[in-house]
């Protein structure tokens, strides 16, 4: 990381939007006053400032008041865990976002905006709200409403019967979240399916949406130029760098479209190849269901998904549209199982990796190792027994185990039997056990070899089948294949070792990757269509 030194008002206007277009805005905002939720000044680590992102936290010691447990979710700068206030025993979601990955003063700018846009959009119950901030030497925590009813594609794929009407349903609630985004200033600009969760398991829970991390504050006419988001919702005018909250309307048109027939409107192999045909804006109401699906419905797609930002429809347009406005009157005949398949392969966690997981906890070797007890002892601080994954990173760090977050985390759900989150002494000696292998990837091996049955040095459909067998109902072979395909890069129909290592120490489900797609690599990419022609930056 570099060493650098940046106030937040020297480079962005009072909402801190760096990638503004209107620089005389930005040079006549320079010296307003920054708002109170924040420092104005912080220094990126490298000096010898230690680097203070948030003004006003709640408190400084997150442990006082919540204990962390497992984790729910994890993004490019946080993870989130399950957070117990111990005063009142009520759940909670902390996002823990981790100092040394905030790289540039951007970053650093993006976390301050999230708390500070949280907490000035009013109560709704689609919006998750707000409760606590923390802030330490090493991390920011954000305490929040906790939603454990699951992903929304989730929800969809679990209900035998799903129609254009529960399609309608969903639509309006997204829409509702956008409109009051949009007239209180906010611009949320990464609307995409995995956003939202449902409040709980009962069937009549609220939808919410859970992630502001890259939204912004603007005003009327103002446009913006820099390139975030996620690659299958991005706007065409995102990569053209040229935009205003229009961009939140297309992707809420993207998540209609995939919820009406199962895969997204612009796709492609390459990142590239996803940025052409988002330029291109054809849409493909030829394949099945779409001759099924009403004509309003088709309707509202299109004009959510009109290339042009200025004959788009605007939130409130979208929600006064007939489709949405008789959503209850909406098709009740079934869209077909080939859409709720195509669902599944899109809201599925990677189930070969999470069943690699359990074969590599289930075959620890029991031997002995000295001083484990001692460990253990030094690293339960809170003396309760159990150690959470922060006092297991810092108790590693001290007796000279340097190890990744994700391997880390390969650990912890590998030994953490109960899934509480913690690791009792038991649990602790098999992952103290486990870190010796780690070198030589002989964990890996194990687990390759658990599901390599005939012993050819590949897993083949029969062997994954066999594998999965219990996860996997038997109307799911399209899903069973979509896996195969995903991890099988060099297409021979089987999984080589080298393939199943690469999968377990990256990951493969496409909804994980989107959120990786920096904005560096997207600059570069919209760059590229432009010296290619594929381009036309507006004017």
């Amino acid at each position: 990381m570099g060493n650098c030194c940046a106030s937040p008002g020297s480079n962005s206007s009072p909402h801190g939007s760096p990638g503004r277009k209107n620089k005389q805005d930005k040079a006549k905002n320079k010296n307003k006053g920054s708002n109170p939720s924040f420092e104005t000044d912080y220094v990126v680590n490298g000096s010898n400032e230690k680097l203070q992102v948030l003004k006003e936290p709640t408190g400084r010691d997150i442990s006082a008041n919540y204990d962390l447990g497992r984790e729910l979710g994890r993004g490019e700068f946080g993870i989130t865990y399950l957070a117990t206030e111990t005063s009142t025993d009520n759940k909670y979601a902390c996002k823990s976002i981790s100092k040394k990955k905030l790289r540039t003063a951007i970053d650093i700018e993006d976390v301050r905006r999230e708390v500070e846009i949280m907490k000035h959009l009013p109560h709704h119950p689609n919006i998750v709200s707000i409760k606590d901030t923390y802030e330490d030497d090493s991390d920011v925590h954000i305490v929040m409403e906790l939603c454990e009813g699951g992903e929304l594609f989730d929800r969809i794929v679990s209900r035998g019967h799903y129609t254009e009407r529960e399609a309608a349903a969903v639509m309006r609630t997204i829409v509702e979240v956008v409109q009051m985004c949009h007239k209180h200033g906010v611009m949320h600009r990464d609307l995409k399916p995995e956003n939202f969760l449902f409040e709980n398991k009962k069937e009549t829970s609220a939808l919410k949406a859970i992630d502001f991390g890259l939204s912004v504050f603007f005003k009327s006419g103002e446009r913006f130029n820099e390139i975030v988001g996620s690659p299958y919702y991005m706007a065409p005018e995102v990569l053209k760098r040229n935009y205003g909250p229009e961009v939140d309307v297309w992707s809420a048109g993207v998540i209609l479209y995939i919820l009406l027939c199962g895969v997204p409107p612009f796709w492609a192999e390459t990142e590239q190849g996803v940025a052409q045909a988002i330029i291109r804006s054809v849409i493909d109401f030829k394949r099945d269901p779409w001759p099924k699906v009403s004509d309003n419905a088709k309707d509202l797609v299109r004009k959510m998904l009109n290339p042009d930002p200025k004959q788009r429809l605007t939130a409130q347009q979208v929600f006064d549209h007939t489709w949405l406005q008789n959503a209850k009157k909406a098709s009740n005949v079934p869209l077909g199982e080939t859409v709720r398949t195509r669902l599944k392969q899109f809201s599925m966690m990677n189930k070969l990796k999470k069943r690699a997981l359990r074969v590599i906890a289930e075959h620890l070797s029991s031997e002995e190792v000295a001083g484990i007890k001692e460990a253990f002892d030094m690293m339960d601080t809170t003396k309760k027994g159990r150690i959470n994954i922060d006092q297991l990173r810092v108790g590693l760090q001290k007796l000279g185990q340097q190890i990744t977050d994700p391997d880390l985390q390969i650990l912890m759900e590998g030994a953490d039997i109960d899934g509480d989150g913690t690791l009792n002494y038991g649990e602790f000696v098999a992952v103290t056990i486990h870190i010796k292998k780690m070198g030589n990837d002989e964990h890996l091996h194990k687990a390759f070899g658990f599901f390599d049955q005939n012993k050819s040095g590949y897993i083949e459909m029969e062997e994954l089948r066999e594998a999965l067998n219990d996860d996997i109902d038997t109307c799911s072979e399209d899903v069973l294949i979509a896996i195969m395909q995903d991890v099988d890069t060099d297409k021979d129909g089987r999984i080589s070792y080298e393939e199943f290592a690469t999968m377990m120490k990256s990951g493969t489900d496409w909804r994980k990757a989107s959120r990786q797609y920096s904005r560096e690599r997207f600059n570069n990419l919209s760059l590229k269509l432009m010296r290619d022609g594929s381009l036309q930056v507006a004017s």
